[in-house]
């Protein structure tokens, strides 16, 4: 039995499209491990998942001043060597890395125990940790066809994101009983990203009784987040954050305003739900999420309200015109070319891991 050691974290969206890919190597036999940070989101996630999971040290990267950034140099250090006497134990056929900070160290230890190691980015120019893991990468896949240019020819594939199986087999009824809706209105699923947006709440919340004449609404508002004088508002239902239910809340759900994180607008679009994005802001990103949405409103799967010029009427404005319009963006979704990501990107595993 082969094993493989996965590694991400920071966000789920780090973490989310390693559980696909997971689930399709051990129904093919592997042994799975994974490692990550003590203190990240990645912990739990992988640990409900059953895979055992050894936490390693490391410093944030930022692009910003803080103190934190002279002593962060060392803690990756630190990881680095951790990384190296954990791989030298637990002898992995190959690594498999989906970005996030706690992901440098892993690669950089698998390299210098000479472990092949594949690269996944999601969004269209490759993050910080990518940045400086691609050059020890033995491959690097891609989500967007924009993306090819950003790596190198030799080691770049275009397979796509890797998505959960289990989010297609969500049961639109056992929504409606857990928020107590029923179907004679459209539901729009409102995400603000793992952690939340302050910016989206004040806006849904801000023309709730013209959005709600309308629509109901699931509200994934993020930690200490929910507003409990709107908690028996008829038609809104709040929640920190989902995982089990989430299926079937997407299976509910017509419409999505969303943050443009890929992974998250990527199961969206397998799923053929027409998004209004609201892309993190410069002053609050690299850009990523802003490139993410203007490819999605190329395509025709999304309409993009830049964070700048979001108010209370202007989201109301746009969520009335993307159900209107919901028709076309559906049928430009369902005329995309298909791709199975989690085949593409398991085949590579599989052909690389033979080198070792």
């Amino acid at each position: 039995m082969k094993t493989i050691v996965f590694t991400g974290g920071g966000s789920a969206g780090h973490v989310t499209p390693n559980i696909a890919l997971m689930h399709k190597l051990a129904q093919l036999g592997w042994e799975i491990k994974y490692i990550g940070s003590a203190t990240g989101i990645e912990k739990d996630i992988i640990e409900r998942e059953g895979v055992p999971f050894y936490s390693i040290s490391s410093g944030k990267l930022r692009r910003y001043f803080d103190l934190k950034n002279f002593k962060d140099p060392f803690r990756v250090m630190k990881g680095v060597y951790e990384s190296y006497r954990l791989l030298r134990r637990l002898k992995p056929a190959i690594v498999f890395s989906k970005g996030g900070f706690v992901s440098v160290p892993v690669v950089l230890g698998s390299r210098m125990n000479k472990i092949p190691v594949i690269i996944h980015e999601s969004d269209i120019t490759p993050g910080l940790a990518n940045k400086i893991s691609i050059p020890f990468a033995t491959k690097v896949c891609v989500t967007f066809p924009e993306s090819l240019q950003h790596v190198q020819r030799d080691k770049v594939e275009l397979t796509g994101l890797p998505i959960r199986e289990h989010i297609l087999s969500g049961k639109a009824s056992r929504a409606y009983q857990l928020c107590d809706f029923h179907s004679q209105k459209p539901v729009i699923l409102v995400m603000g990203g793992s952690l939340g947006s302050q910016v989206i709440n004040q806006a849904v919340r801000g023309n709730l009784g013209r959005l709600l004449a309308q629509f109901q609404i699931v509200h994934l508002c993020g930690k200490g987040n929910i507003a409990s004088e709107l908690a028996n508002t008829r038609g809104y239902k709040q929640f920190e954050y989902l995982n089990e239910e989430l299926p079937d809340i997407l299976a509910m759900t017509e419409l999505v305003i969303s943050r443009a994180g890929a992974t998250s607008i990527y199961e969206f679009l397998v799923m053929e739900k027409p998004m209004l994005l609201i892309p993190l802001s410069l002053q609050a990103s690299r850009g990523d999420q802003i490139l993410n949405a203007e490819s999605f409103q190329k395509a025709g799967y999304a309409d993009v309200l830049q964070e700048e010029a979001l108010t209370a009427d202007t989201l109301a404005e746009r969520v009335e015109a993307l159900h209107t319009n919901r028709e076309t963006y559906k049928a430009a979704m369902q005329s995309r070319k298909e791709s199975d990501a989690v085949a593409s990107i398991v085949k590579l595993i599989e052909t690389f891991s033979l080198s070792t």
